[in-house]
């Protein structure tokens, strides 16, 4: 089989010349977030079957689907890139790749990134690798590993490199996650400067503005920068997400009802981040007193279709806050946590995240449940051992917040409210922009009747939002002082 060169100079094995061309367009429509990648996967395939890279990439986007005919689908493209490899000789980049979509399907998460940094360690310009890995690491809840996977590479990389831009943008991501705002601002909006569409980037930009309470900025970050996502998928519907976020930091609770509705609901999608979307924003407004009317019902009818799926821990958990909240029939959640529990413990299924959902899922699962039903002290103490390992679900920071949230207000509702002070002390350590944090902390000193925390809590929040979330200008008023935290 004879061997081509891409666009960064790698070979991989194709009959036809145009296949590398046909590739990294393909490639790049990934690294895009755009809504012709599956297309242009199938038409490199078709065009070119003995391409292995074409077989793993249009492998690795079925699994992307998180769904069971999308495991099928991806077995058939294993199985005809291992065909390829045993009737002719394949590089050993491609050999790594066919490990990685095997790996992946067996639900060996952390092989199929093992299998993708050994690529990069000796080829650190495979962009599929690059983002593939980060991707993964992110559901493994990695947060500094997100960031770690790309600096490696980044030295190899320059401006004149296809695909350059991207790069930055996954740093950018990676920054943000490790708490390196600054920088992941920094390379986001350059990585946005090279390319305007390149939606992962903007995206990595949106999270450092959350995570530092810059909420109008934030808003006006998602809504000038839209024009450019018009030939993007339904990922753009997480940046509505955020945006309703930031909403509801803002505590503007009726606009954020009118985003979920018209943006994040996407009540046509049945694609699990969608789903997950939904819930965690509509469960967010709820919390802030608003009605949700009859919207958990059709939230709960397309996560019961996939409940037993089990692709990421971290869809199962939302799934179960849908089901919990909008199930006609309490049936429905005792199948979810049965199928949980046989995920867990099924010896003929070992992988990643069966682990996961063993040490953390099902508790998490059951505390969403509990909260749901009003059984707070329930829902607290089966959060409170896992609080600290909520990380390995996966998702960001922001997404994850739902379950911190969800402990804190447990146990306020259960009146353990030391504890509950305790907990959002601890939030506040480590996020000091969480304006829900603070506006909780401060409603928590008013029932405790700490004037002087709550009045402090209640300017920190004015500041927070005054100053656009910028550390400079709020100092040291981001703590509590020393006086009411011994309250």
């Amino acid at each position: 089989m004879p061997l081509h060169i891409d666009s960064r100079g790698l070979a991989l094995t194709a009959s036809l010349p145009s296949t590398p061309a046909m590739f990294d367009e393909a490639v790049n429509a990934y690294l895009g977030m755009r809504k012709d990648t599956l297309l242009r996967a199938a038409a490199l395939t078709e065009s070119d079957s003995a391409c292995v890279l074409a077989h793993c990439f249009n492998g690795y986007l079925q699994m992307h689907a998180c769904q069971s005919e999308g495991a099928r689908r991806a077995q058939q493209s294993l199985d005809r890139a291992k065909e390829i490899a045993r009737r002719s000789r394949v590089m050993p980049r491609e050999e790594f790749h066919i490990a990685a979509l095997e790996s992946w399907w067996k639900g060996d998460l952390i092989g199929a990134v093992n299998s993708w940094e050994t690529i990069l360690a000796e080829f650190p310009l495979d962009l599929l690798a690059l983002r593939l890995a980060q991707f993964m690491t992110s559901y493994l809840g990695r947060s500094t590993a997100i960031r770690d996977s790309v600096a490696q590479v980044l030295p190899a990389w320059d401006p004149g490199l296809p695909g350059y831009g991207f790069v930055l943008g996954c740093y950018a991501y990676g920054l943000e996650e490790a708490g390196e705002y600054d920088e992941a601002e920094r390379f986001g909006r350059h990585a946005v400067e090279l390319n305007p569409k390149d939606l992962w980037a903007a995206h990595a930009v949106t999270h450092v503005m959350e995570m530092t309470g810059r909420v109008r900025e934030g808003m006006d970050w998602i809504e000038t920068s839209r024009h450019n996502w018009q030939e993007c998928g339904t990922f753009v519907n997480h940046l509505w997400w955020h945006c309703g976020l930031l909403h509801l930091a803002a505590e503007e609770y009726g606009l954020a009802l009118d985003l979920y509705d018209r943006k994040v609901s996407a009540k046509e999608s049945d694609e699990y981040l969608d789903i997950a979307n939904a819930c965690a924003l509509l469960w967010r407004i709820e919390q802030a007193g608003v009605d949700a009317g009859l919207r958990w019902e059709e939230l709960a009818e397309r996560a019961r279709r996939h409940c037993g799926e089990h692709c990421f821990v971290f869809v199962d958990l939302h799934y179960a806050i849908a089901i919990a909240a909008g199930a006609k029939t309490a049936t429905s959640v005792e199948d979810l946590v049965n199928s949980f529990a046989r995920y867990a413990s099924d010896p003929h299924r070992p992988c990643t995240e069966s682990q996961v959902m063993r040490e953390v899922g099902l508790p998490v699962a059951k505390a969403a449940i509990a909260h749901r039903n009003g059984e707070y002290d329930r829902a607290a103490d089966l959060l409170l051992p896992v609080k600290d390992i909520i990380h390995r679900v996966g998702g960001s920071h922001a997404q994850r917040d739902i379950f911190h949230q969800m402990l804190s207000d447990a146990a306020i509702r259960a009146n353990r409210l030391a504890l509950a002070r305790a907990l959002l002390t601890e939030q506040i350590e480590k996020r000091p922009h969480d304006l829900w944090a603070w506006r909780t902390l401060a409603t928590l000193c008013e029932t405790l009747d700490d004037v002087h925390g709550a009045a402090s809590a209640r300017a920190t929040i004015t500041r927070i939002l005054a100053s656009g979330g910028t550390a400079s200008a709020l100092g040291n008023a981001l703590k509590p002082s020393p006086e009411s935290a011994s309250r």
